[in-house]
């Protein structure tokens, strides 16, 4: 990996001894921002941008000024912390309909992330299941679509990882093969609202009165979906309840900084019984610099994302909401029409705003190698190979669904041709849609790519460093 701007400014090896102005670093800090922003800006990349609305985001960002120093952690100082937290949760807990609980008293997290919840669910299951049922040796239960942040989590805290096929047909996961490798040390089973690879949502009604037979608990991975698929019910599209109106769920996730349309670095995770909460509570009581608290595994967190992500879910509110879910999903099933409108196409599942397709006919990574220099960014996938667009705000703009039609439509010619000459194609599937054509010793690959992310600095002259000699 090149290391990036370097051919234009410095590069800091070192802590500058002495500093450079700040106007000299924010007309650099927007030079950047303007040149990346020009990507995502065309409506052609999948997820990413959820938002897209500059407007918005000055918005948000005067919000987050106000806050950005202030520590989360200490609520004596910034009492606004208390506040915005506990409303981002309580509106998270309405639009996830915790009203319908009856026997317990629901309660929530703010987390960094969709992984943070992720991990906060998983402690929490771990930790109950450990001081109610005796488990010693814990096990989750996940669908093979369900996001990896599982099986990371799995890895950090000591859980055995039990991953089940999904049906190809409906690319969710049936409630049988779920109960086949549930036993006593279960402390979990896992549903998508939806799913990444495909946007499909599992049998949640079915998953949840498992769980209840088996006494177990069910997370609802509701990352992705959880700030859309509500206002999609609401206006009428076949999104089945994959909320607290089932029995049986026990948790979900649901990320503000996904289609909540607040900043990166923030998501909730929202629990029907407070005991389950707070078993993954941390505290010390012994330390000699005082009694120690958190209620999450961050301690220091800032101000601004709280205060930011509260702006956001008060300003535009449930109309807001609502209506930018409606172009998103009136442009993802356009979308998909075009896909469906060629037969050697496939969309697969049943999927609403985000929708993954394939081909019987050829490597569809020929598709997308076709339609990258024309500025489209998809996610490859595999088992099968297939290509993955989660549709955002960007891609409701005027003019973007068009382009797509028309560009897959030659990309579709493209494919067969090069498929006809037998050339192998050049994307390959890694979340994020980041590197391509990983074929083999893939691990090693990837951490060498993961290596270049973090310290491709070291192959570049440091600031006042002579240019190397023309190699000759």
């Amino acid at each position: 990996m090149d290391y990036p701007y370097a051919d234009r400014f410095p590069v800091h090896r070192a802590l500058p001894e002495d500093g450079r102005p700040r106007e000299e670093i924010l007309a650099e800090l927007q030079a950047m921002a303007r040149e990346e922003d020009s990507f995502w800006e065309t409506g052609r990349i999948s997820g990413t941008m959820y938002c897209g609305d500059h407007d918005h985001y000055a918005f948000l960002a005067e919000a987050f000024a106000g806050f950005a120093h202030v520590n989360a952690l200490q609520r004596d100082l910034c009492p606004s912390a208390t506040k915005f937290e506990g409303e981002i949760i309580a509106m998270v807990l309405d639009l996830m309909h915790a009203d319908a609980v009856t026997d317990a008293e629901p309660a929530g997290l703010v987390t960094s992330g969709g992984t943070g919840s992720i991990l906060h669910a998983l402690l929490a299951y771990r930790d109950h299941a450990r001081a109610t049922r005796g488990v010693t040796t814990p096990n989750l239960v996940k669908p093979e679509t369900a996001h990896p942040a599982f099986d990371k989590g799995c890895h950090l805290f000591s859980i055995e990882c039990r991953t089940v096929p999904v049906a190809p047909e409906t690319t969710t996961v049936r409630a049988a093969d779920m109960a086949a490798v549930v036993d006593d040390q279960t402390i979990a089973i896992v549903g998508s609202a939806g799913n990444y690879p495909y946007g499909t949502i599992d049998p949640i009604a079915e998953l949840g009165a498992l769980a209840l037979e088996r006494g177990v608990g069910l997370h609802v991975d509701a990352c992705l979906g959880g700030f859309i698929l509500p206002f999609g019910e609401e206006l009428g599209y076949a999104v089945p309840p994959f909320d607290f109106r089932v029995p049986g769920v026990t948790t979900i996730s649901a990320d503000t900084h996904k289609y909540g349309y607040a900043f990166k670095g923030t998501s909730a995770l929202v629990f029907r019984d407070k005991a389950l909460r707070n078993a993954q509570y941390f505290h010390v009581t012994g330390w000699s610099g005082g009694k120690y608290m958190s209620p999450g595994m961050d301690g220091s967190r800032s101000g601004g994302l709280l205060a930011a992500t509260w702006a956001s879910m008060v300003h535009l509110g449930r109309a807001g909401y609502r209506a930018y879910a409606a172009d998103i999903f009136a442009t993802a099933a356009t979308m998909q029409d075009a896909v469906r409108s060629h037969p050697e196409l496939q969309v697969m599942g049943s999927p609403t705003f985000c929708f993954s397709f394939t081909s019987d006919a050829f490597d569809i990574y020929h598709v997308a190698d076709f339609m990258r220099p024309r500025g489209w960014r998809f996610n490859g996938q595999q088992y099968p190979n297939a290509i993955h667009m989660a549709v955002t705000r960007p891609q409701t703009q005027p003019g973007v669904t068009d382009a797509f039609a028309a560009d897959l439509a030659e990309a579709v010619a493209y494919a067969r041709e090069r498929a006809a000459e037998g050339a192998e194609a050049e994307l390959g599937a890694i979340y994020g849609g980041v590197a391509g054509g990983l074929t083999s010793e893939v691990e090693d690959v990837i951490v060498m790519f993961m290596d270049a992310m973090l310290d491709a600095q070291q192959g570049v002259p440091p600031v006042g460093a002579a240019p190397p000699a023309e190699q000759g």
